[in-house]
């Protein structure tokens, strides 16, 4: 049977849909000994699919999924022209190499904690759609007091590059030395939306971590503390909450849409 080379390529965990698109316009997959073309249909088993030159078809690789503590200064992506650290540095390398492993999404540079790495493209896929609005929390010092009036002003929603941002839960946890640690919890991930509302408000960032991922959190109760550089497999009961948390999302976001019209 005949698919788009895009979903072969997720299914057999070689990149997401939308990273293996950007592979098929830099020339990295040939198809029978010529460059692919994005949505074309390829015969997977009977055609010769080949990445950066190296054949990879076959059985489909086991899936993994990987809950990293993303330190600072470390680039969320699988490589770095400028040769600076990337999130693939601190996985051993039997299993950063050859795994077809991505990061989900983006924590920004500046930032640290929960990212999820898989070679899951079907889930990358989910994880990254904008109908699914996976909600991610976190823990951010900002300077200053800011008032409650301010804080509703984030939790109604506030107007970035001309379009609001949904809204965020926040709450505020603890108050010293001139700076406020919040609880925030967003159901979006536009670039660096965190630290443009804090600038908006006028309360910058001081620090943000990444404390959960939709129902996976960066520690689990009763297990060692994951620090800054540190990674654990998610178990079979984990990455199983986790899909079956974007479908129940999925069901009650079109429920409600039904009941809209």
């Amino acid at each position: 049977m005949h698919q788009r080379i895009q979903k072969v390529l997720a299914q057999w965990g070689v990149a997401s849909r939308r990273q293996a698109e950007q592979l098929i316009r830099s020339g990295r997959i040939t198809v029978n000994g010529r460059m692919a073309n994005i949505g074309e249909k390829i015969d997977p088993f009977n055609d010769s699919i080949l990445y950066d030159g190296k054949r990879i078809q076959g059985q489909r690789r086991e899936l993994l999924y990987i809950l990293l503590n993303k330190p600072l200064g470390v680039i969320s992506t699988c490589f770095d022209p400028q040769g600076r650290p990337t999130v693939l540095d601190y996985l051993p390398t039997e299993i950063s190499l050859g795994k077809g492993l991505h990061p989900v999404g983006r924590l920004d540079m500046d930032s640290t904690g929960a990212l999820l790495l898989t070679n899951d493209g079907n889930l990358t896929l989910k994880l990254t759609h904008p109908r699914y609005h996976l909600h991610k929390t976190y823990h951010v010092w900002v300077e200053g007091y800011p008032l409650d009036s301010l804080l509703n002003h984030w939790r109604q929603g506030l107007l970035l590059d001309g379009k609001l941002t949904l809204p965020a839960e926040i709450k505020v946890l603890k108050r010293k030395k001139g700076q406020t640690l919040l609880e925030i919890i967003l159901s979006e991930g536009r670039n660096r939306q965190i630290r443009n509302c804090a600038d908006i408000l006028g309360h910058p960032v001081v620090k943000l971590n990444r404390i959960a991922i939709g129902p996976i959190p960066l520690n689990l109760p009763g297990r060692p503390e994951l620090i800054l550089g540190s990674y654990r497999i998610l178990d079979d009961s984990e990455s199983e909450l986790l899909k079956n948390h974007l479908d129940t999302t999925a069901q009650k976001l079109s429920i409600s849409c039904f009941n809209q019209i």
